[in-house]
């Protein structure tokens, strides 16, 4: 077993999450949060987690970074009266790829609650790494939804997270550069954002070129690494590991938040990197090792079927229980997706070309490793700590017990509302989320 296998892991999951529907033709489907579930559970997963329901994050706790009337607006336009909001709609960049759909507002409390409870377990001691998967929505800004984005769980779990911790690093493995964390962060040292991403041909943000690094206080605590078209494991290997491991070094994170988009993974629909399954888990596995805080969330992947397997096995990893995953797989409520080999992992596209030369991808390590000599492990002057954006650090911080035995945040709320919240090794509500309209929505390509 390796050294993840000794943390103590915390796992946020919402039933209802394969129910929040885009609308039709949309490459975004929630519904592969429920998919990647439906393989935890059956891989016997769940048996080394602490499986919680994310508490929905409120208005005020997501008005910690995005702007009040952002935010009032998402609560209140409907697909009914959008037509009312036309105003708001173009000021707040509300488009194709950000539609306004069935309890749009429900989704984004959701995602930021596992987000934000994640967070806040890591500051109490009480796990050492968190998933989320339903999160790591990187491209919302203060004022503006973008990229599939609406509400910055990751922008609000770090700030969360600089409540406990003097530094906190950001790392996006996302096909996308994750702009909207960057810029939310670009003047300060207190977050160190680091992207590996593609660039170039108009590809979307347009963001994230290697000389960009950061502005005045933040000055090289934003790293872009620029791709190009057919990265493969071995070529995202040789910049991963000593960039990431130098930053580790020089910088010292208290806390690391790791951005796990799938759509780098060979075949995704919208990405163009040809990212192995365990090539892209390889990451966790290197994060994990540092035995620093780690918050992990998803992000873009947009063959579904694809972004279950990938997550389901970054899970395993997460977990130390990844030499055990078979890879012919268990039954599950979504078997018939997986065809014709039902396999776990997916084979690299052999006729895709690695555009990514080597004597370039050596330039840009250089160049990179080069700036992260200016990075110190900066401190900071700690005044009175803001209070917990989750109602239930407060009663973990009232219950008086230690560490082993705390009650995990939102326990009390079960008791209060009888809807129970899973627990370790507790099949109730472990099963796929149920739910015909998910099922349906999968359309005829997954």
């Amino acid at each position: 077993m390796d050294s993840s296998g000794k943390r103590k892991v915390a796992y946020f999951y919402e039933p209802e999450i394969g129910n929040y529907y885009y609308g039709h033709g949309h490459p975004m489907k929630p519904h592969r949060v429920r998919m990647a579930h439906a393989l935890i559970v059956r891989y016997g997963l769940y048996r080394h987690l602490e499986v919680f329901r994310p508490v929905r994050a409120t208005e005020k706790a997501m008005s910690a970074f995005h702007a009040p009337d952002y935010i009032d607006f998402l609560k209140n336009v409907t697909p009914d009266n959008q037509e009312d909001f036309a105003q708001q709609m173009r000021q707040y960049a509300i488009a194709s790829d950000c539609p306004i759909f069935d309890r749009m507002f429900e989704y984004c409390q959701m995602n930021c609650g596992g987000s934000i409870g994640g967070a806040t377990r890591l500051n109490y001691g009480l796990a050492d790494t968190v998933v989320n998967w339903a999160g790591g929505m990187h491209h919302a800004k203060k004022s503006e939804a973008s990229g599939f984005c609406y509400v910055n769980d990751i922008v609000l779990s770090i700030l969360e997270l600089l409540k406990y911790h003097h530094r906190v690093l950001y790392v996006d493995i996302d096909v996308h550069h994750g702009d909207g964390v960057e810029e939310a962060f670009l003047t300060t040292d207190r977050v160190m954002t680091v992207s590996f991403h593609k660039h170039g041909d108009s590809f979307f943000p347009g963001t994230g070129d290697s000389c960009d690094i950061g502005v005045g206080a933040g000055k090289y605590y934003a790293v872009n690494v620029p791709l190009r078209d057919g990265m493969d494991d071995a070529s995202y290997k040789f910049l991963f590991d000593p960039i990431i491991t130098k930053i580790m070094e020089n910088y010292q994170p208290g806390a690391v938040v790791l951005q796990s988009g799938a759509d780098s993974l060979t075949q995704d629909k919208l990405g163009v990197f040809n990212l192995s399954i365990k090539g892209h888990a390889a990451c966790h596995k290197l994060m994990s090792s540092f035995g620093v805080p780690l918050l992990v969330l998803g992000g873009g992947g947009y063959k579904v079927k694809n972004v279950a397997r990938c997550w389901t096995y970054e899970t395993s990893v997460l977990v130390g229980k990844d030499r055990g995953m078979q890879d012919i797989m268990p039954p599950n409520e979504y078997y018939e997706y997986f065809g014709p080999d039902y396999r776990l992992h997916i084979p690299p596209d052999s006729a895709l070309e690695n555009r990514n030369r080597m004597e370039t991808l050596e330039r840009l390590r250089n160049r990179t490793l080069e700036n992260l000599r200016n990075v110190r492990p900066v401190g900071a002057s700690m005044h009175e700590r803001p209070p917990d954006a989750v109602a239930g650090a407060e009663v973990v911080r009232k219950s008086g017990r230690s560490r082993s035995g705390r009650r995990r945040i939102g326990e009390e709320e079960e008791e209060e509302d009888g809807e129970g919240h899973e627990g370790r090794g507790d099949r109730g509500g472990l099963s796929d989320g149920g739910g015909e309209s998910g099922s349906d929505r999968m359309e005829e390509d997954s």
